[in-house]
C-alpha cells in the first residue's frame, strides 16, 4: 500500500464507536455484557468447562516451582493455588527451600485481605529496606491493574503499620531512602502525572508528613516526557540516588544525586543503558557513539570507573562486541561482577566481567545448555546484599522448567523441577527460516509431531515490538490443549524484537512495523511450502503489540489463516496516543498527529483498513476491563466495526485481569481455554 492509497479517515472525534472508549459507560458495559453472553453461549460448553478446570488444576499444582528472591538472607515468594487464588506472600530459609516440601512462614494472605476489605486485591510488587527488611511498601492492585495503592507493612508483626505510609491508587513506585523516608515516584496528585499517566515527579516523603507535605526533589523537564524515576544505590556508603527522566520509551536522561535531588547529569547518549555499581559503570549503546577520535559501534558494552567518567575520562574498555546474529539481551551486577546475557544465533550465553584496579577479567558462565531457553538473574533483590548468587530458569518447549542455583559463578545445581503437564511423546523441536517480502530471513521454532502430516493444525504466535525477544518455552496451556491433541506450535522471531540487536528492532519499528507483519505472514506461507499444513488449518494468536499483528493478518493476509485470537490488543493507531499509556509508545510507532507519521501508521491501523466484502477469517478479540495500559476500547471498537460489516467476529472482556489474562489461575485458565478452543474449532483440531 502506498501512502496515496492509505485509508482516508476523519478526525479522531468523528469515530462512530467512540462511546466504547468509556470504560465504565452504561452503553459500553451493555455492549460488553451482550458480547460476553454471546461468546460464552457459543464456546463455553461442557468441553470448555472441562478444559478450563484441567488447566486451572495445572496452574494450581502444589509441585509447581515457587520462584523466590532473597532479602536479608531469607527467600520470599508469592504463591497462588486453588486455596489462595489471589496469592500468599511468604518466606523461608535457603536450607528449608532445598527440601522437597519446604516449610513457609506466611506473611500476608491476599485472599483474606480482599475478603476483609471488600476489594479485588492483587499484590503487584514489594519494596523493603536492607539490611533488616523490617518494613516494606506493598503495592496492591485492584483487578490486576498497573495503578496501585501503597501501604506500609511490618514483616515482624505481619500487619500493616498503624499510621504508616499509605498512598491512594496511582501508577508509580517507591524506594526506601532510610527507615523513615521514601523516595516516591507516583502519578498521584494534581500535576503529578505525565501525558502517559506515569509519575512526573520524585518526592521525598518523611514519616509523619501528609503526601501534600512531601517535597518534590526532581521533576520532568520536558512536557512530553513519559516518566521519572528514582532508585537508591546502596553499593556505596553513603548511598547515592539515581534519577532518570524518560524522554520517550527508548531515550532518557540519567542523573546522579542524593536525597536533596539530582546534581549531575551523565554525559551519555540518551538511548544508552547505564548500569552503575560502586565505582564502576557499564554502558550499553543503542546507536554508534563517537567520543573524540573513537567511534563505538551500536550495541557494544563499555566499562569505565564512574569517578573517572565523572571527571571527564572517556577511556573505555569494550566488554561486548555484537555480531550480525549476536546481541545483548540484558546486563546487571551481582556480587560486584557484571553479567551479560547474550543471544548468539538464538543460543543463550552468559558472560561475566569482574572489574579491579588491574582491569577487567572475563569468564563465561559454565554449565548453561545451548539448546534451551535460559534466564539468569540475581537471587538478591538489592545488589548491596548480593554475594554473587544467581538463579537460572532452564526449559524448552518439551522440557518443563528447572530452577537452578549458581553459587560463586560456578556450574548450576538444580533447586526445583517443574512437573510435566502434558504428553510430548513423538514430538520434536526444530528451527527453520522463512524468507520475507524483502528477502530477509526470519527464524521460527516449530514444536510438534516428528512426522509432517501436510495438514497439521498449527498454532502460530509472535510479538515483534519494543526490542522484546521471543524464545521458545514450555507452555503448559498450549501443551495440554493443543500439542497433546495432535496440534503443532510455531513461534516466529519477526522484526521489531531484540533477538538480533538494535538493527532487528529498528527494522520493525515505525514504518517498519508493516515489515514485521510481512515476516509473520511469510512464516505462515513457509509452513505451507514445506508441507507442514494448509492455510485453513493455521490459527494465530498475539497480544498487546501483537494485537496490531493479528488484526493486520486479518485485513492484509486473510487467505493465510483459518482463525485468529487477538488479546489485550492495540489496534486503533489513529487514537492510540490519546488512550491511557498510549503516548508512551510514540517512539515505537510514531505520532498520528503528524502527517508524515500517519503516512505509515495508516498502513497498519487495521481499525481503519478493515472494509466490507472481504474473505476475513473468524476472529475472537479479548481484553480486560481493568487493563489500564492498553485501553479496552481498542478491542471493543474493532469488534463493533467488524460485526457491523458482517464478519464472523467474537468478543470477550472479563472485569479483572489488568494487562494480562487474569488475576488468579482460574481467570487465566478461562481466558486461555476460551481462545484456544475458539481457534481449535475453526481450524479442525479435535478438542472433545
Amino acid at each position: 500500500m502506498s501512502i496515496d492509497d492509505r485509508p482516508k479517515v476523519a478526525a479522531p472525534d468523528d469515530d462512530p464507536y467512540l462511546w466504547l472508549e468509556e470504560i465504565e459507560g452504561e452503553r459500553a458495559l451493555a455492549f460488553v455484557a451482550a458480547q460476553n453472553q454471546r461468546t460464552l453461549t457459543a464456546f463455553g460448553d461442557a468441553g470448555f468447562e472441562r478444559d478450563r478446570d484441567a488447566l486451572a488444576a495445572i496452574f494450581d499444582r502444589p509441585d509447581n516451582i515457587p520462584f523466590v528472591s532473597r532479602r536479608g538472607g531469607l527467600l520470599y515468594n508469592q504463591w497462588k493455588d486453588a486455596t489462595h487464588p489471589r496469592g500468599l506472600w511468604r518466606r523461608t530459609t535457603m536450607a528449608e527451600f532445598r527440601n522437597a516440601q519446604p516449610q513457609w512462614d506466611d506473611l500476608l494472605d491476599v485472599d483474606r485481605l480482599a475478603a476483609d476489605e471488600g476489594e479485588d486485591w492483587a499484590l503487584n510488587w514489594v519494596s523493603s529496606l536492607p539490611p533488616a527488611h523490617q518494613h516494606a511498601m506493598l503495592a496492591l492492585s485492584r483487578g490486576g491493574s498497573d495503578a496501585v495503592v501503597l501501604r506500609e507493612f511490618d514483616l515482624t508483626t505481619k500487619c500493616f503499620v498503624p499510621g504508616g505510609f499509605t498512598l491512594a491508587e496511582a501508577k508509580g513506585s517507591a524506594d526506601w531512602l532510610d527507615a523513615d523516608t521514601l523516595l516516591l515516584s507516583s502519578a498521584y496528585g494534581d500535576g503529578m502525572a505525565t501525558p502517559s499517566g506515569y509519575a512526573r515527579t520524585v518526592r521525598r516523603w518523611r514519616r509523619g508528613q501528609s503526601i501534600a507535605e512531601a517535597h518534590v526533589i526532581f521533576a520532568a523537564e520536558n512536557s512530553r516526557s513519559v516518566w521519572v524515576r528514582a532508585s537508591v544505590d546502596r553499593s556505596v556508603t553513603p548511598a547515592r540516588v539515581w534519577f532518570s527522566e524518560g524522554l520517550d520509551f527508548f531515550n532518557h536522561h540519567l542523573w546522579l544525586g542524593d536525597e536533596a535531588g539530582a546534581r549531575t547529569r551523565l554525559d551519555l547518549p540518551t538511548d544508552s543503558w547505564a548500569t552503575p555499581h560502586g565505582d564502576w559503570l557499564a554502558i550499553k549503546l543503542r546507536q554508534p557513539w563517537t567520543v573524540g577520535a573513537t567511534t563505538h559501534a551500536a550495541d557494544v558494552v563499555l566499562g569505565i570507573r564512574l569517578s573517572a567518567f565523572l571527571a571527564g575520562s572517556r577511556d573505555f574498555v569494550r566488554l561486548f562486541e555484537p555480531g550480525p546474529r549476536r546481541a545483548l539481551q540484558g546486563l546487571y551486577w551481582a556480587g560486584g561482577r557484571l553479567v551479560l546475557s547474550v543471544l548468539d544465533e538464538l543460543r543463550p550465553r552468559f558472560e561475566v566481567w569482574t572489574p579491579s584496579p588491574q582491569g577487567w577479567s572475563y569468564q563465561q558462565l559454565p554449565g548453561v545448555p545451548e539448546i534451551a531457553t535460559v534466564d539468569v538473574w540475581p537471587l538478591d533483590t538489592d545488589e548491596s546484599e548480593s554475594n554473587g548468587d544467581l538463579l537460572a530458569n532452564v526449559q524448552d518447549p518439551l522440557t518443563p522448567p528447572s530452577l537452578q542455583l549458581i553459587e560463586n559463578f560456578t556450574t548450576p545445581t538444580v533447586l526445583k523441577q517443574a512437573p510435566r503437564t502434558f504428553t510430548a511423546d513423538g514430538h520434536v523441536v526444530s528451527r527453520h527460516e522463512a524468507i520475507s517480502v524483502d528477502g530477509t530471513s526470519v527464524p521460527y521454532t516449530l514444536t510438534g509431531p516428528a512426522k509432517l502430516s501436510g495438514d497439521a493444525p498449527v498454532h502460530m504466535s509472535a510479538y515483534g515490538g519494543f526490542g522484546y525477544s521471543i524464545r521458545p518455552a514450555y507452555n503448559s496451556a498450549l501443551g495440554k490443549l493443543w500439542l497433546e491433541r495432535g496440534g503443532t506450535l510455531v513461534e516466529a522471531n519477526i522484526r521489531g524484537g531484540g533477538e538480533f540487536g538494535t538493527a532487528w528492532h529498528d527494522a520493525g519499528r515505525f514504518a517498519g512495523k508493516r515489515l514485521a507483519h510481512d515476516d509473520f505472514a511469510a512464516v505462515a506461507a513457509d509452513l505451507v511450502r514445506r508441507g507442514v499444513t494448509v492455510p485453513k488449518r493455521i490459527a494465530a494468536q498475539g497480544g498487546s503489540n501483537g494485537g496490531i499483528l493479528i488484526t493486520n493478518m486479518l485485513v492484509r493476509y486473510p487467505e493465510r489463516f483459518g482463525a485468529l485470537f487477538c488479546t489485550i490488543p492495540l489496534i486503533d493507531m489513529r487514537r492510540y496516543t490519546r488512550l491511557l499509556a498510549g503516548a508512551s509508545w510514540i517512539a515505537e510507532y510514531g505520532d498520528p498527529d503528524k502527517d508524515e507519521d500517519w503516512g505509515w501508521l495508516s498502513t497498519y491501523s487495521a481499525y481503519h483498513m478493515a472494509k466490507p466484502g472481504q474473505a476475513y477469517p473468524p476472529i475472537l478479540i479479548a481484553t480486560t476491563r481493568r487493563d489500564d495500559r492498553v485501553h479496552p476500547g481498542h478491542a471493543r471498537k474493532m469488534t463493533a466495526k467488524l460485526q457491523a460489516m458482517g464478519y464472523d467476529t467474537w468478543f470477550y472482556e472479563p472485569a479483572a485481569g489488568g494487562h494480562g489474562y487474569g488475576t488468579d489461575n482460574r481467570e487465566r485458565a478461562s481466558f486461555i481455554t476460551l481462545g484456544t478452543r475458539f481457534l481449535a474449532r475453526h481450524v479442525g483440531l479435535e478438542m472433545g
